[in-house]
């Protein structure tokens, strides 16, 4: 008899102990229940706006619930972090992650937050180049020569970005840093006002992102030496990479999608695939190749990996050319 009982205990026990990996389950089979928010660090109209917007429409069809983008610009995307990683790790609070959120955990010393600890990689979007592009002015028409003119005209170039640590800023860091020339660094706010200016002759490069510059390449109204990504843009097959002449030379403007560090696995892995699958859908395909993007299909674990790798190339980057925060 007591032996009986001792069994009944030991199944309920078991049960028991089961019912939290049960109600885990759950909550990820239903979710979700309600709207979610989709923080994007950075202002309406630029790639990470644009690609979570694309992302959250796909989503919102796909899970009958509304994925809404909030834009909370400000301190080179920390604003967006802090507001993630202080809400609620239920999976109704998604993080647009994008280039700056690597570089920042070397440029800024005093940061609320650790990125690679605090954020919960979720699923990649999308993987671009940067162009090097130069007024159709400029005497330099391939790599080799706008190197040898930089060479022989020393600081006399002018390097446009998006920002101190943008990723136009680092793509040109890293150019200066394996070339050894070079180039006075022009910060703008954003893409816009750098290609005005570029344009008008005021600088003279710019990595830019392809979906803010592809437009002018195609119209012949910049010209385009390079891809920054190691094999040639499927929007710009002609062009060549800069690997090309300068090996080992790698820069992606890359996008995704993060959550606080505790949210429930179950629901991770819930929107990493939907996400994926959005990815591989023909529609939203030919939306991202008409941005000049291509998508970038990962597992939660294998884009945490990417993250950390990036953190640490940047971080080597931004030591050797001794960039300061704004």
């Amino acid at each position: 008899m007591k032996f009986r009982h001792r069994r009944q205990f030991l199944l309920l026990a078991a049960g028991a102990a089961g019912l939290p990996a049960l109600s885990l389950m759950a909550r990820a089979q239903a979710y979700p229940t309600r709207p979610v928010r989709i923080i994007v660090g950075y202002g309406a109209g630029g790639a990470p706006d644009i690609l979570a917007r694309l992302i959250g429409q796909w989503l919102s069809d796909r899970f009958g619930q509304p994925f809404i983008v909030e834009n909370r610009p400000g301190a080179h995307g920390s604003i967006a972090i802090e507001t993630v990683i202080k809400a609620a790790a239920d999976g109704y609070t998604l993080l647009a992650v994008a280039v700056p959120d690597a570089v920042n955990a070397t440029l800024y010393q005093n940061l609320n937050y650790n990125f690679l600890r605090d954020v919960a990689p979720v699923a990649a979007t999308s993987r671009d180049p940067n162009v090097m592009v130069v007024d159709q002015s400029f005497p330099a028409k391939t790599v080799p020569e706008f190197i040898n003119f930089a060479k022989a005209n020393p600081g006399k170039i002018n390097m446009a970005s998006a920002g101190i640590g943008s990723s136009p800023h680092m793509a040109g860091e890293l150019f200066k840093f394996m070339t050894g020339i070079e180039m006075t660094h022009v910060a703008y706010r954003a893409s816009a006002p750098a290609l005005t200016d570029l344009l008008g002759g005021h600088v003279q490069v710019y990595f830019a992102p392809i979906s803010a510059s592809l437009a002018y390449v195609r119209t012949g109204k910049l010209r385009a030496l390079a891809v920054t990504t190691a094999a040639r843009a499927e929007a710009l097959p002609d062009i060549p990479t800069v690997n090309d002449f300068v090996p080992g030379y790698e820069v992606s403007a890359w996008y995704g999608v993060g959550a606080p560090k505790d949210t429930p696995a179950g629901i991770v892995d819930r929107l990493n695939t939907e996400i994926n699958a959005g990815l591989a859908d023909p529609k939203l395909k030919a939306q991202l190749a008409g941005l000049g993007s291509s998508a970038f299909v990962v597992s939660p674990a294998d884009f945490a990996k990417f993250i950390g790798d990036e953190t640490e190339k940047w971080a080597k980057v931004i030591k050797f050319a001794n960039i300061k925060p704004e």
